[in-house]
């Protein structure tokens, strides 16, 4: 396993992180969390949840492996969020937080999901960056961090206000051109860098023909490619991936085991590619989860990906066999644009639902 410092705090932390978000069977707690245990003992210290994730069970899985994990002479973090911009309805879901882990003190705390500048200073006026900082001052709380969807530039802006330690963002070989600048900016101000949705969503091991051109090497398959190319930027110090089962831990860190460094020249040929091609393609990070009559936008935007890169079969049997639905489900849609509001990247989704109406009316 690598480990890098986490930003300026003397903290290193293992650059594969465990997000807890995609467990097989969420339901068995006893089973879930003897995969946090195998990923502790298979070098991976950083632990990333939040209240909500798996039908709000991966907090009390993860309260249940920590039970297990303070046994173990190794060292690790805890990492959960909030998105509440009130400061005392955050402070009592950090409150619950701390007690369905089973901890003293959080080790990263994330002001969550931080959309939009206007987003950003209702946190600050609603008292939710406050009650951050009086937990940070209390003990329960080590570092503050944020964790975001904002574009680079607006990313830079926050971290320039220094109320952070360290910042969480959505970046890949997807949407790299989107959110480079608020990496550097984290650079410059030294603060720790954990990169979420590391393989945009699924999208690019999901196709391998169409984003071959990050595998610099023959030596490496299409995973190697997506999380290498994340490693070989120093600026990041965690790439968590949302882990289903212990072979989808064994499989990444044999992924990180097998990293070499880059030369510029790879590294820049990747970027062109990136740059033209692929910052818009859905990541399924399932914000656009808001829909007053319940579509499920994000399987429908997924699916549209094939129209701007090569799908694995037709549009169709995607929606169908991958996501359990059909194009039918897209009937109800009232166009309230809700959906196109919670975007994190600002995708033209009512456009992609029509463009996949055609498209699969062709096929």
């Amino acid at each position: 396993m690598i480990y890098r410092e986490y930003g300026n705090t003397g903290e290193k932390v293992s650059i594969l992180g465990f997000g807890g978000m995609r467990f097989e069977n969420p339901s068995d707690i006893a089973g879930s969390a003897e995969i946090l245990l195998h990923a502790l003992n298979s070098g991976i210290n950083y632990f990333d949840t939040a209240p909500g994730y798996c039908g709000d069970k991966s907090e009390d899985i993860f309260g249940t492996a920590v039970k297990e994990m303070k046994k173990l002479d190794k060292n690790f973090y805890i990492s959960t969020k909030s998105s509440q911009p009130d400061g005392s309805e955050l402070r009592r879901q950090l409150e619950n937080s701390l007690k369905r882990l089973n901890v003293d003190q959080i080790d990263f705390y994330n002001c969550w999901y931080v959309l939009t500048m206007e987003d950003w200073e209702g946190r600050k006026k609603g008292g939710a960056v406050e009650a951050i900082l009086q937990a940070e001052k209390e003990g329960l709380i080590k570092y503050p961090v944020f964790s975001t969807h904002l574009p680079g530039s607006d990313i830079r802006k926050v971290i320039e206000e220094n109320y952070f330690k360290g910042v969480t963002l959505g970046y890949s070989a997807i949407n790299f051109p989107f959110r480079e600048e608020g990496i550097l900016a984290a650079g410059e101000n030294n603060m720790g860098v954990v990169v979420m949705n590391p393989l945009g969503g699924g999208t690019i091991t999901q196709n391998p023909d169409s984003f071959d051109f990050i595998r610099v090497r023959q030596s490496q398959n299409i995973l190697d490619g997506a999380l290498h190319f994340l490693m070989n930027n120093k600026n990041i110090s965690v790439m968590l991936t949302g882990f289903r089962n212990k072979n989808d831990i064994d499989t990444a860190v044999a992924t990180v085991d097998s990293f070499k460094p880059y030369t510029n020249v790879e590294v820049n040929k990747i970027k062109k590619h990136i740059e033209n091609d692929f910052n818009n393609l859905c990541t399924t990070c399932m914000y656009c989860n808001v829909c007053p009559v319940d579509i499920p936008v994000w399987k429908f935007v997924e699916t549209a990906n094939g129209l701007y890169c090569d799908a694995d079969g037709s549009l169709n049997d995607r929606l169908k066999y991958h996501w359990g639905t059909n194009i039918s489900g897209l009937d109800s849609c009232t166009e309230c644009r809700l959906c196109e509001d919670a975007c994190t990247q600002h995708l033209p989704i009512l456009e992609r639902f029509e463009e996949l109406k055609v498209a699969i009316g062709d096929q």
